[in-house]
């Protein structure tokens, strides 16, 4: 039996979903499934995960009958996942070939840890344009003042995924369901850890930018504002949970531009 479940959902990613899969057929570290839900793609993504499938015998796919977001078809996933580990993809980016073996051997020597994940190398229709730094523990910190960990990069032992419920899925949770689950996480005692290495790189393009909607960002603060008491800080901390509303009201030039030099 594989030993990391691959939990990608997949939507209307078609002109990139074969490089997405192609990084991972090529990973140092081999013993994983690809559980794959297509959330109503309106493209030919759902045509290509198919053929992909055909080819390999250890592609799980699924489809929901209609769009029904990232954090309900993350969950129908993870419904699938019978391994030791989960791990995150999404089919517009890039995992480097030894990201899963670095994150695996983390996880294995530090037992103390329940999830990991890698800095991510951000790039856009003109190449790479910015690395993040990693190298740090997530405390209750730091899950009040950002986000604890890169959400697509991670690795997480499946029993801590599925001890919290996964995901929520509410509407208000849309586009912040990493948030919640790393408050849910962190609440239920387990602990994080961002590696030195990037080791996935995102695709931070004009798609992914008009994706940031203001109601997303009002999403991010409500849930800031309900969670970072129940992560043991004092209520004064709330503060950060507008940081979110502050950065979605900066005219979209200057956000490109703070978002690609910070």
């Amino acid at each position: 039996m594989a030993r990391i479940s691959v939990l990608m959902a997949i939507y209307n990613c078609a002109p990139t979903l074969d490089e997405a899969l192609e990084s991972l057929y090529t990973q140092t570290y081999q013993d994983f499934q690809i559980i794959m839900c297509d959330d109503g793609s309106t493209d030919d993504t759902y045509k290509i995960a198919q053929s992909h499938a055909e080819k390999h015998p250890n592609i799980i796919l699924l489809k929901n009958d209609k769009n029904m977001g990232l954090n309900y078809s993350l969950n129908h996933c993870l419904q699938y996942a019978d391994t030791e580990y989960c791990a995150r993809m999404d089919g517009d980016d890039i995992s480097l070939p030894t990201r899963f073996e670095a994150e695996l051997k983390f996880l294995e020597e530090h037992p103390d840890f329940a999830i990991v994940s890698t800095p991510m190398i951000y790039f856009d229709e003109n190449g790479e344009f910015r690395r993040a730094k990693g190298g740090y523990a997530v405390t209750n910190r730091t899950t009040s003042t950002g986000p604890s960990f890169p959400h697509a990069p991670v690795l997480i032992r499946t029993e801590a995924y599925k001890k919290v419920g996964g995901y929520g899925v509410a509407q208000k949770l849309l586009r912040v369901e990493d948030v919640h689950l790393w408050y849910k996480l962190y609440a239920a005692g387990y602990r994080g850890y961002v590696m030195d290495e990037p080791l996935y790189a995102m695709r931070d393009d004009r798609n992914a930018i008009k994706r940031r909607k203001f109601k997303y960002r009002v999403n991010s603060f409500r849930v800031r504002w309900e969670w970072i008491p129940k992560v043991g800080l004092s209520k004064w901390r709330r503060v950060y949970a507008f940081t979110p509303l502050l950065i979605g009201l900066l005219p979209l030039p200057i956000y490109k531009i703070l978002h690609k030099r910070r």
